[in-house]
């Protein structure tokens, strides 16, 4: 006979688990869920006990997280977001979204990419007022008031959700004529030795390139007479033959193409996926949903 601790969590645990995370007190989620706190009390230790790990401190004050806690909220919300998704893409009932959309992104993909994206969702959803703001610092969804945020990069704030809407690579690229006048770069420890055309946005590190060339990854330091905080500008530069970038494919796949621009160390890149973050999980939201979905579908096609 099967046990308790031999089966896998429920989703009705995963969720009285985040509703006590949530309200920090057992008797506060009880409440929540129409339930008494004894129901809550064990369903907690079934969920502890099938992934035989302590998920909670419990004392006098209140209730916190352990460790092993803070992991399990994690996986909790992409798996209950996964499940609720599930049973809607299966249900005739959803309602035609509509109501205010806060988004932001960066500067230059916001531009280029987002903006085009946005009016286009406009037009699919036309009860859905989207508002667009372009950032050039770190954003706190909260306190910004912000419903999704589309962002380049895989570093994913712990505290909210992100699904990813397409895969994507920063690659280094130079002119003809750079080339030509000072050589290319054999190895990512050469860059050291050119101009690199420094881009500083966000909290990236500013000089240095993490790159990843067979696997590993190369911290490289450069340096140059150019930077700024515009990823048109040192694109620019590029072609005017100021030096070396680091850009999105999709931003110099078309010079690539017309030879204004060659790529060097092939087998060197950065990653720069494409997530969507939101701090709330899509199956309480149809706006946001849509939102997501229809991005991913649309940025999945950036290089198609």
């Amino acid at each position: 006979m099967t046990s308790e601790r031999d089966r896998l969590p429920l989703a009705e645990d995963l969720r009285v688990f985040l509703a006590v995370v949530n309200k920090q007190s057992f008797a506060a989620a009880a409440t929540e869920l129409g339930q008494s706190p004894a129901y809550v009390s064990k369903r907690i230790q079934i969920l502890e006990e099938s992934l035989n790990a302590r998920l909670l401190h419990r004392s006098t004050r209140g209730v916190r997280l352990t460790d092993e806690g803070e992991r399990a909220r994690r996986w909790a919300l992409q798996i209950l977001d996964n499940f609720d998704q599930f049973i809607g893409d299966l249900s005739d009932s959803r309602t035609e979204p509509r109501g205010n959309v806060h988004i932001c992104s960066s500067f230059g993909f916001g531009r280029c990419h987002v903006a085009p994206a946005v009016a286009e969702l406009a037009e699919r959803y036309p009860l859905l007022n989207l508002r667009l703001d372009l950032f050039d610092r770190v954003v706190d969804l909260v306190a910004d008031g912000i419903d999704l945020e589309i962002l380049v990069g895989d570093d994913i704030p712990e505290q909210h959700i992100g699904k990813k809407l397409a895969q994507h690579q920063r690659i280094l690229c130079a002119s003809p004529a750079y080339l030509a006048a000072h050589g290319i770069p054999q190895t990512p420890d050469d860059l050291a030795q050119h101009q690199c055309l420094v881009l500083k946005e966000r909290d990236n590190l500013f000089g240095i390139w993490p790159l990843t060339a067979g696997g590993h990854e190369h911290r490289v330091r450069v340096k140059g007479a150019l930077s700024s905080n515009s990823g048109e500008v040192v694109l620019q530069w590029a072609l005017k033959n100021h030096g070396i970038i680091l850009r999105s494919q999709w931003d110099v796949q078309p010079y690539l193409t017309s030879g204004e621009l060659i790529q060097i160390l092939p087998g060197v890149s950065q990653p720069a996926s494409v997530w969507a973050v939101y701090p709330t999980r899509l199956a309480d939201s149809a706006k946001l949903r849509v939102c997501v979905e229809f991005l991913q579908q649309r940025f999945s096609q950036l290089l198609t």
